[in-house]
Formats: C-alpha cells, sequence, structure tokens
C-alpha cells in the first residue's frame, strides 16, 4: 500500500463544490481515511483571470501510478474538464500525483514526484500539512526548505471546510 500525495485546485464551476466533489471521489479511492489539508486560495500562474483554490490530500492505494493516474484524468473529465486543455488557464478541476512514497518515476505520461511541485507555494503549504517530515525523494530536501526556497507569490489559508 503506497502514501499518496494528490494536489487538487480549481478555479471554475464553483470551485469549492468542485474540490468536494473531488475529495469524495478520493475518498472512495483510499484503502484508509483520508488526511486533508487546508483549503488555501492562490494566485493563478499564467494567463487565468481568476485565482484558484488549491488543498493537497493523502490517500493510501495499491494501484500502480499510472493506473491511479488513468483514474484521476477521468474523474477530472467527469467534472467537466476536457481532455485537451492549455496550460495554465482557468479549470473546474487539476488533480495531481505529487509523490506516491519515495518513488521516482519518469515516464511519457507520468512524472513522480511532479515535475512543477517545487514552484508552487500553492503545492507545498497545504503538503507540509498533510505531511510534515516529507522530503523531496530526489534531492532529500525537507518540505520546510523547499518552501522557503520556493518563489514568492499570494496565498492565503481560507476557512472553507470540506
Amino acid at each position: 500500500m503506497a502514501k499518496v500525495t494528490i494536489a487538487l485546485g480549481s478555479n471554475l464551476g464553483e470551485p469549492v463544490l468542485q474540490l468536494r466533489k473531488a475529495h469524495a471521489f478520493l475518498s472512495g479511492l483510499s484503502l484508509s481515511p483520508v488526511k486533508t489539508s487546508s483549503i488555501y486560495s492562490s494566485e493563478p500562474i499564467g494567463p487565468s483571470e481568476f485565482d484558484f483554490l488549491n488543498a493537497v490530500i493523502l490517500v493510501e492505494s495499491q494501484l500502480h501510478p499510472e493506473q491511479l493516474f488513468e483514474k484521476l484524468k477521468t474523474q477530472e473529465t467527469k467534472q467537466g474538464r476536457p481532455s485537451r486543455y492549455p496550460k495554465w488557464t482557468a479549470r473546474p478541476i487539476d488533480l495531481d500525483i505529487i509523490g506516491y512514497d519515495d518513488l521516482v518515476l519518469h515516464s511519457d505520461s507520468l512524472i513522480i514526484p511532479h515535475s512543477e511541485y517545487r514552484q508552487r507555494l500553492f503545492v507545498l503549504l497545504p503538503l507540509q500539512e498533510v505531511q510534515p517530515t516529507w522530503q523531496d525523494p530526489n534531492t532529500g530536501e525537507p518540505i520546510q526548505a523547499l518552501i522557503e526556497s520556493a518563489p514568492d507569490m499570494n496565498i492565503t489559508r481560507t476557512d472553507l471546510t470540506w
């Protein structure tokens, strides 16, 4: 059984509702109760005009990373995200595998840990909530050092609840 951290993001189609739908999906997928971060509001990266709501959920899974990735993409489609989507634009839901135990994976369709997570405070801060001792499997850097070296951005922990 693998501990898998999944980042969630939404800024279209009632973002709170989108996150809650994804939370329910991930809870049903997990072999044990999920651990969920707070919900954060962050400025968009790229051309989107709307702020995002973000969170991280820790699940336990026996699925191979590629199988899990396919299930996440299917859920994104169910929640209204087209399969082809311009990078860094507004979206109803985004589900990214950030970490899968200590696995380092580079395949044609999937990179673990996620290739851009180190640059995203909207992933790092909620990741620290659910896994405060997390370390980058490539470098061994602890989560606090990753947060301190990430680019600054406008991000706020909200009082929204699951």
